[in-house]
C-alpha cells in the first residue's frame, strides 16, 4: 500500500438517511443517532443529501438543527441543497439559526439549476412566477451575499414602540460565508466557484467537456486544479471535498458482504460509459477492505488533489450496516489514509 505524501486532514461521511414512508420519524431519528456515532468515532463532518418530493430528508436544515443540540464538534453540512426550491433571503435566515445554535458549525453547500421534474411542481412551487425564476449563478450568489450580512434595503430603525428593523439578514452568523459549498460537477462550474469564493464539493458524478477523455477520476482531477487556480487569481480560499462511495468490509458479517458486492455490482454498469446527452459520468463504488479501499484512493487522481473528503454512505441499507461501515471508515480506512480521528 503505498504512503502518502500528505495524509488525509479532514474525513466526512454523507448520508441520504433512512426513510420508510410508512414510519418516516424511525428514519430521521436513525440519522440522527449515525451523527452522534460519527462525532464519537472522530470524524470531522457529517453532510445530508437533500430531496424533495422522494423518499429522503427533505428539510436537512431542520435535522441539523436536532443534530446540533446532540453535538458539540462534528461540522454538519448539505451536500448539496438546491437552491431551485429556495427563496434565497428565507434560506439565509435559517442557514444562520442554525449556524449560531451550533456554534459555527455549519457547511452549507449549494447547487443551481431549475428543479428536477420541475413541470410536475411548478404549478405548487411557484404558481404565479413559474416561467420567470431564476435558476442561475445569480441565485446563489443572492444567497452568499445575504449570508455576509449585507444591506439589501434602507428601511431600518425603531417602528412604533418596540418593533426594531434591520437593513440586512437577522440573525447574523460571522463566518457562515466563508463556509458556503458549491456542488460542481463540470469544468464550468468548478471555476466559476473558484471565481466566486466558495468551497468546492466533488462527487461522485461528473459531466466532462466535450474534448476530455471520459475518464472520471482524470475529470474530475482537471477540474479541481481548474477551481484551484480560479480561486487562486480572485485571492479567494480553495478548499475542495472529494465525495466517493466507498464500502469497506472489514468488520461485515458474510451477508453484509453478499448485500454490498450486490448493490455495487447493479451500479456498475453505469459507470463503464458516459450516460445522456451531456456525458454524465459516474464514479466505481469502492469495496473491499480498508487497505484495498486505500490502495484504490491512493490511484486515483480525483483523490490526489484533496486532503479532505466526506465519503458517501450506500442508499437504503439498514442502520446497522451503517453503524458497521462508518466503525470501520474511523478505526481502519481513515488511519490508512493517514487520518487522525478527532478528539
Amino acid at each position: 500500500m503505498p504512503t502518502p505524501e500528505h495524509p488525509l486532514r479532514k474525513l466526512g461521511f454523507l448520508t441520504i438517511g433512512l426513510f420508510d414512508p410508512a414510519d418516516p420519524a424511525a428514519g430521521h431519528r436513525s440519522t440522527l443517532e449515525i451523527i452522534e456515532l460519527g462525532e464519537r468515532l472522530g470524524f470531522d463532518s457529517a453532510w445530508l443529501r437533500h430531496r424533495h418530493l422522494q423518499f429522503g430528508i427533505s428539510s436537512p436544515v431542520a435535522v441539523m438543527a436536532a443534530a446540533s443540540q446532540r453535538t458539540s464538534r462534528i461540522e454538519l453540512g448539505t451536500a448539496v441543497t438546491p437552491l431551485g426550491w429556495e427563496n434565497p433571503l428565507r434560506l439565509a435566515e435559517d442557514l444562520a439559526t442554525v449556524d449560531l445554535l451550533s456554534g459555527g458549525r455549519i457547511n452549507p453547500g449549494l447547487s443551481v439549476g431549475e428543479p428536477m421534474n420541475y413541470d410536475t411542481v411548478k404549478h405548487e412551487l411557484y404558481p404565479d412566477t413559474a416561467d420567470v425564476e431564476d435558476f442561475s449563478y445569480a441565485r446563489v450568489n443572492r444567497l452568499a451575499r445575504l449570508v455576509a450580512g449585507e444591506k439589501i434595503r434602507e428601511f431600518s430603525g425603531k417602528q412604533g414602540v418596540v418593533e426594531e428593523f434591520s437593513h440586512r439578514v437577522e440573525p447574523h452568523s460571522p463566518g457562515l460565508r466563508a463556509r458556503l459549498w458549491y456542488g460542481a460537477a463540470s469544468m464550468k462550474s468548478a471555476v466559476w466557484a473558484g471565481e466566486n469564493g466558495f468551497n468546492l464539493l466533488s462527487s461522485s458524478v461528473i459531466f466532462p467537456d466535450k474534448d476530455q477523455e471520459p475518464d472520471f477520476a482524470g475529470v474530475q482531477q482537471s477540474q479541481i486544479r481548474a477551481y484551484r487556480e480560479a480561486a487562486a487569481q480572485g485571492g479567494h480560499p480553495a478548499r475542495v471535498s472529494q465525495g466517493l462511495v466507498v464500502i469497506p468490509t472489514d468488520s461485515a458479517s458474510p451477508d453484509q458482504r453478499q448485500k454490498y458486492q450486490r448493490y455495487v455490482d447493479q451500479r456498475t454498469p453505469r459507470t463503464r460509459a458516459p450516460q445522456g446527452p451531456k456525458g454524465m459520468m459516474f464514479a466505481q463504488d469502492i469495496i473491499g477492505s480498508s487497505e484495498e479501499i486505500a490502495g484504490q484512493l491512493y490511484a486515483h487522481q480525483g483523490f490526489q488533489e484533496v486532503d479532505e473528503v466526506a465519503f458517501a454512505l450506500p442508499f437504503s441499507f439498514e442502520h446497522e450496516d451503517y453503524v458497521q461501515i462508518l466503525t470501520d471508515i474511523a478505526e481502519k480506512l481513515g488511519p490508512a489514509l493517514g487520518w487522525t480521528p478527532a478528539a
